[in-house]
């Protein structure tokens, strides 16, 4: 490990999304270091799963309901007593369709997903965090926010969005000492590349699997953001397409 992972230890960490994909490995890693964990999701059977695994609590939550984000901060202040960190990391690929073809209606629900989750996880932790005045917001972002794709037109919109509240969220947030940034973590060997692959829309779903990273490494990526070794890169995002910041979280040699 290449910073102090003992400063996680007791830390109260919320994370969004945490029934699989990189959300899980990061409830997985952020147990391990001791923190004091709340995992959130709509799949109740996987997330009691999970808790059993990891000692979290489990919390029913779509984000696309502000009020189901606002109980899930409040579960963790009730449990914990405060938030330090919350991890906006839940997300959908879907709607995959042409904008001349696209369901709008499926497109309106990405939205409420990917972006409006965004702003409810900030709406509902911005208020604890400046009142402790201490904590951690990051979005799990991507490459999408700046590259526009055939057939993602809903994913890339709600993640340019996501990335625009982030840094907003900060701007606000500065001297206050709440650290907000975003993790775009490339291309995961998760879920969802399969989804993207059986799509045969536009180049990521011809990569080969062997290009895609572990979902280790964002959890650890995330891990490393919420440590002050990071705290260069508030306010910014993180790509762990940058080999040098692979080196500094320690995910390659």
């Amino acid at each position: 490990m290449a910073f102090d992972e003992s400063e996680l230890a007791g830390k109260a960490v919320l994370i969004t999304g945490a029934s699989r994909g990189i959300g899980m490995e990061a409830a997985r890693a952020f147990a391990k270091a001791g923190a004091r964990l709340g995992i959130a999701a709509r799949s109740d059977a996987a997330l009691r799963e999970l808790a059993r695994e990891t000692g979290a609590l489990a919390i029913p939550c779509d984000v696309a309901d502000f009020a189901a984000v606002e109980q899930a901060v409040a579960s963790m202040q009730a449990e914990f007593g405060r938030l330090d960190v919350l991890i906006n990391n839940a997300g959908v690929i879907e709607p995959i369709a042409p904008l001349a073809q696209v369901d709008p209606a499926e497109f309106g629900r990405l939205i409420d997903i990917n972006l409006k989750g965004v702003l409810h996880g900030l709406r509902a932790a911005l208020p604890v965090m400046q009142q402790q005045r201490s904590g951690t917001i990051i979005t799990v972002g991507s490459g999408a926010a700046h590259n526009p794709l055939e057939g993602w037109g809903a994913y890339c919109s709600s993640k340019a969005g996501a990335w625009m509240l982030t840094r907003v969220a900060d701007i606000e947030a500065r001297g206050r000492n709440v650290r907000v940034m975003s993790l775009s973590p490339g291309t995961v060997a998760t879920e969802m590349q399969r989804t993207i692959k059986a799509s045969r829309i536009n180049a990521v779903s011809q990569l080969d699997w062997s290009a895609h990273i572990p979902p280790e490494w964002p959890a650890q990526a995330l891990m490393w953001m919420c440590t002050s070794d990071a705290d260069d890169h508030v306010g910014h995002e993180v790509s762990l397409r940058d080999e040098s910041l692979r080196r500094r979280i320690g995910l390659l040699a």
